[in-house]
């Protein structure tokens, strides 16, 4: 019996753009590792984390295209940002006044 899911050209050149962008960060970054978010009607949020302690997300239309585009670049997904995977995140001193200054009550972009 002939298989009669049909294909989203839209969806599959989004997962394919994803892909490509989640490989390129994780080619910059020595290796990256994600995790993947829904956020609601914008869709789903993908957190990559480098080897390096770089880091970065990408916004997909659905958890299931996110789903797919990780798939599809052969990252290391967790199912949570917690622990060991958290840990691995590296800031730097925009991160840490941007921080301070929505703590203290200061302006988010200073």
């Amino acid at each position: 019996m002939a298989d009669t899911q049909q294909v989203d050209p839209k969806a599959e050149r989004k997962v394919a753009r994803l892909a490509r962008q989640i490989s390129a960060f994780s080619t910059a970054h020595g290796g990256a590792e994600g995790q993947v978010a829904y956020i609601g009607e914008r869709g789903a949020r993908i957190v990559l984390v480098g080897e390096d302690g770089g880091w970065g997300d990408l916004v997909a239309p659905s958890y299931e295209i996110a789903e797919r585009a990780v798939e599809k670049s052969g990252i290391t997904v967790h199912e949570a940002f917690d622990g060991e995977f958290a840990a691995k995140v590296r800031t730097g001193p925009y991160e840490w006044t941007r921080m301070a200054g929505i703590q203290l009550g200061g302006p988010a972009n200073p």
